[in-house]
């Protein structure tokens, strides 16, 4: 999810399409073809790449791989993410987003943080975003919160693993984000481990990126976005995304399964830029295409049942 729109639009395009097939067959991870700046590599097969609905299997990562866990919050206590981990935002955002962030709109039930995106029945008005106070209407409401923690691989601690357990909200216009960006965007860097478009017809299709810059708004990388078809429902079951980061590479994970692996580019660039955990749901917004405002639906609800960071040596 772009923080803030630079003027290339750089990264919205399709680059490659992994696909998950039912348990009997042996699929091939797609090779696709790349630009300098982000190059996609995968195997030429593998043993399984079946998502599961649902999946959440103890002792996973195995505790005996060498993964020291140091963050994680299972929102199983209090009625709203802790304000020691977590951080709502209160304004509006970027990419012509039709939203107002609003801490009232996270709430923790179940053992989950609830995120609700919902269409107002009048327009509120608020920041139109956090560097800009002047105000501005909004006709939807939604919530982002951010880890107070910053994380990134480092020459003791070499890989950064980063993991959440999630439903995503159904519905035409729905924008559901887990990802990971640093200060100064993006000349930290951002890092898309989930990000979704809410459509009735699109229930199986998640996409991954990431961005680098040496200027503030400035992004570099081209071409990055890959699109990973599953076999299962990512609006009526859990699942597991997840993202292993190091010097050289970005891996995802999906129910344990490798989809998708960038390399090369400005992915060295990202070593060592802390970067915050991003829960969020935006509303419209230039990741569509010809969306009318009337097409949206009224309600999207994201829901997280746990948020854990490894790190390695």
């Amino acid at each position: 999810m772009l923080r803030q729109l630079s003027g290339q639009l750089a990264g919205l395009s399709l680059l490659g399409a992994i696909f998950l097939w039912n348990c009997q067959a042996t699929p091939e991870l797609v090779q696709v073809q790349s630009d300098a700046s982000a190059r996609i590599t995968a195997a030429a097969s593998t043993t399984t790449t079946q998502d599961q609905c649902d999946f959440n299997p103890a002792n996973y990562p195995n505790p005996n791989d060498g993964w020291k866990l140091v963050f994680s919050d299972e929102f199983d206590t209090g009625d709203k993410p802790s304000g020691e981990k977590w951080t709502a935002w209160k304004s509006g955002a970027f990419n012509n987003e039709l939203q107002l962030y609003r801490p009232e709109n996270v709430s923790v039930a179940s053992d989950n943080a609830i995120i609700t995106a919902t269409r107002e029945a009048t327009a509120v008005t608020g920041d139109t975003h956090p560097w800009d106070t002047t105000p501005k209407s909004f006709s939807f409401t939604s919530a982002r919160i951010e880890s107070n923690a910053m994380f990134t691989p480092t020459r003791t601690e070499g890989q950064v693993r980063m993991m959440a357990r999630i439903k995503l909200p159904s519905g035409t216009g729905m924008w559901p984000a887990f990802w990971s960006y640093g200060d100064n965007w993006p000349t930290n860097g951002e890092i898309d481990i989930l990000e979704a478009r809410g459509n009735a017809d699109q229930h199986q299709v998640y996409h991954t990126n990431y961005f680098y810059g040496r200027r503030a708004n400035v992004n570099l990388v081209q071409n990055a976005e890959s699109h990973i078809y599953t076999s299962t429902s990512l609006m009526s079951c859990y699942h597991v995304y997840e993202l292993i980061w190091t010097k050289d590479f970005l891996r995802f994970y999906l129910d344990g399964q490798l989809v998708d692996e960038k390399t090369g580019g400005y992915i060295p660039n990202l070593f060592g830029k802390k970067q915050r955990i991003t829960l969020n749901i935006a509303v419209g917004g230039l990741y569509f295409n010809n969306l009318a405002t009337s097409d949206i639906a009224n309600q999207g609800i994201m829901e997280v049942d746990w948020v854990r960071v490894y790190t390695k040596k």
